[in-house]
């Protein structure tokens, strides 16, 4: 409970104020730092008093904390905190067809299905989807990555498709994570988000643990600045 009211602050808190480092909670050491497009860096984590292979992963736009996922060794959701507008998301278990990052590795596909519930009064989500393996695999700054397709329908409680999303994704076998990729909406295909991996930082170095994405920054502020 303790590290979940941690990484509920964390994404209540104000704007990290180009801070140079972000510190994981007390008990919890820092395991991987990465640099993404779009203006966007993630920092990984993992904790003592957590089942083995649980991972919390927080992303961080330029305004700060965006959210804060938990995730275990198969890369189900079992947690995540949103900043804004702020809620608690949980998975309900047992999912119908939890994520299985096993299978995805050895059989090249993984479909899944599973539910989750908010804290802040919206109706429970169904997410049915896959992820696959395309056979291709990518070094990027010295990390191989595995190249994936995915695809998953958003229903809401009466069945109903409230959102298809598509896309192209990178995993890890050795961190056991999914990075991000090109995504889109089905229903706006040409309109391709990019927020592939640029660099991958480890305890020791330069921009280790680092709240400040490096980026694409001026460019998603000048989109910014245009939609204003």
């Amino acid at each position: 409970m303790r590290i979940a009211t941690l990484a509920l602050s964390l994404c209540l808190a104000p704007p990290a104020m180009a801070a140079e480092t972000f510190t994981p909670p007390q008990g919890c050491t820092g395991t991987l730092t990465v640099q993404l497009r779009q203006c966007l860096v993630t920092n990984v984590w993992t904790c003592a008093a957590d089942t083995p292979g649980d991972q919390w992963v927080a992303l961080f736009t330029q305004d700060g904390p965006w959210q804060v996922r938990k995730v275990d060794r198969d890369f189900q959701w079992l947690e995540t905190y949103y900043a804004n507008p702020p809620a608690v998301e949980t998975i309900q278990t047992p999912a119908a067809d939890p994520s299985n990052m096993d299978e995805l590795l050895t059989m090249q596909r993984d479909d899944y299905d599973f539910v989750v519930t908010r804290d802040d009064g919206t109706a429970p989500e169904r997410i049915v989807g896959y992820d696959r393996l395309t056979g291709e695999s990518v070094q990027i700054d010295g990390e191989t990555l595995l190249r994936t397709e995915f695809a998953y329908d958003i229903l809401n409680p009466a069945g109903e498709v409230t959102s298809s999303n598509a896309g192209r994704q990178y995993v890890s076998a050795t961190h056991r994570l999914f990075f991000f990729g090109q995504d889109w909406n089905a229903a706006t295909p040409d309109q391709i988000n990019d927020a592939s991996p640029v660099q991958f930082i480890y305890p020791g170095e330069a921009g280790f643990f680092s709240p400040n994405p490096q980026y694409d920054c001026s460019a998603v502020l000048s989109s910014l600045q245009v939609v204003e």
